[in-house]
């Protein structure tokens, strides 16, 4: 279960307009859940921690032992944005930081770049180990992944073969069309759907997911359970529940002080990607029609010493939203040392993570006094029970925070731009006719 703190907003903040705001999130959380807000076509994320069937959640499972079965040792996930970045955050955020675990592939990431050295250095890595693909794409045409997923297929087809090389790839993408949906269909791949109503950055507890992470060894049980359970909190209409307050503050500290870039802190790398799949779920479901927060992230205590200058003493247009971790699953103790040459010797016998939290709530009271408001979103510990609750709540806050702001949460038009401008470029067929306007503007 996710637990929420606003005491750091306090001085920044009166209670009467703390208080209206929530009345505003009240009306957006009727919005988000009676569905009648613009793109309540893209609601089905609300439902899936309850309603994932069993068939789908043994499917992802199935992957899994048949890959262990046949030997595989690097699964490659393919995709970008959001087919990719909440399997990224849940792998990073529960594995050995150096170490493979035993028995379960290495999972890596490909198509989320353009970038020649990645991809050949990537496939000097899949040379070494027995390889397989996981390809993410609702049409299957998007640039990224669509180069990266030609590269591995044929090497896939190469080195095993084309009938076993389609054993060692499956497709999650549309149910009925798209080029990725139709090339499965002819090679015999295993395919996963994209839900239609699920938009791709609201889609890590879909079969987007699922699957990557279950190939990885983990237990997407109890991701779905904990999401589950943080689904159940949310519901309630109170002005007890967290996604309420946070949409609520987060608005008024916008609208009302000044306040146009939100923070999210975390002091454990593990969680590097929570921040990186949290700023898409939030820089495109709010930054559109010239409104929005935008959402940055540091990672601590590291960016004390790179970004904390700023924080403490910059423009004053921020505040923060810590991700604090209750416990550490793991022992370090400080030792004594005769010479204490470092002077370290006042905390031999203390925790490591003993001093990560006092770092972090020295902080929280510098950065106070330094005019940053901020939040506190607390999870017990780092295990899949607790992701799942920690992805939930974000989700549900931000559907509720989109529409407070007058904005539609479940849209993303102008990531298109670039593209046109990149298929100019490209010379793609169909584009050419831009090619030379483009060129003039370079």
């Amino acid at each position: 279960m996710v637990t929420f703190k606003l005491d750091g907003c306090n001085p920044f903040v009166k209670q009467d307009d703390y208080a209206a705001y929530v009345q505003k999130a009240f009306e957006a959380f009727d919005v988000l859940r009676d569905e009648t807000g613009e793109g309540n076509d893209f609601l089905g994320w609300k439902t899936l921690p309850s309603e994932t069937p069993e068939s789908l959640i043994q499917a992802c499972e199935d992957v899994r032992d048949d890959w262990k079965e046949k030997g595989v040792e690097l699964v490659v996930v393919i995709g970008i944005g959001g087919s990719y970045l909440g399997a990224k955050c849940a792998i990073e955020a529960l594995s050995h930081a150096f170490v493979r675990p035993e028995g379960h592939p290495q999972v890596v990431f490909a198509g989320n770049n353009l970038s020649e050295e990645y991809l050949a250095e990537l496939m000097d890595l899949a040379k070494l180990r027995s390889t397989a693909v996981i390809v993410i794409s609702k049409s299957g045409t998007t640039t990224e992944p669509a180069v990266a997923f030609r590269i591995f297929k044929e090497y896939l087809e190469q080195t095993y073969g084309k009938p076993a090389a389609a054993e060692r790839i499956v497709a999650i993408t549309d149910a009925k069309k798209g080029a990725l949906k139709t090339l499965a269909t002819q090679e015999g791949y295993k395919t996963f759907v994209v839900p239609d109503n699920v938009g791709g950055r609201f889609s890590v507890l879909t079969p987007v997911g699922l699957v990557p992470i279950a190939v990885a060894g983990y237990d997407i049980r109890a991701l779905l359970k904990g999401a589950a359970e943080e689904r159940e909190a949310l519901l309630v209409k109170s002005a007890d529940n967290a996604a309420i307050q946070y949409a609520a503050m987060r608005n008024l500290l916008h609208s009302e002080c000044g306040k146009a870039v939100e923070i999210l802190v975390t002091y454990n790398p593990k969680l590097t990607f929570l921040a990186e799949w949290w700023k898409q779920l939030y820089g495109e479901s709010e930054g559109k029609d010239g409104k929005g927060i935008f959402p940055a992230s540091v990672a601590n205590t590291a960016d004390l010493h790179s970004m904390g200058q700023f924080i403490q003493e910059g423009s004053r247009v921020m505040f923060e939203t810590v991700v604090n971790v209750e416990k550490s699953q793991r022992d370090v103790v400080i030792g004594a040392d005769f010479q204490n040459l470092d002077q370290l010797n006042y905390l031999a016998g203390q925790h490591v993570n003993h001093c990560n939290a006092m770092a972090q709530l020295g902080t929280k009271l510098a950065h106070i006094d330094g005019g940053v408001p901020q939040m506190e979103v607390s999870i017990e510990k780092i295990d899949e029970s607790n992701l799942g609750a920690i992805f939930y709540f974000f989700e549900m806050a931000c559907g509720i925070s989109a529409y407070v702001l007058g904005v539609n949460p479940f849209n993303q038009p102008g990531v298109e731009a670039y593209k046109k401008n990149m298929f100019a470029l490209l010379r793609k067929p169909g584009y050419e006719d831009q090619t030379e306007a483009i060129l003039k503007r370079i």
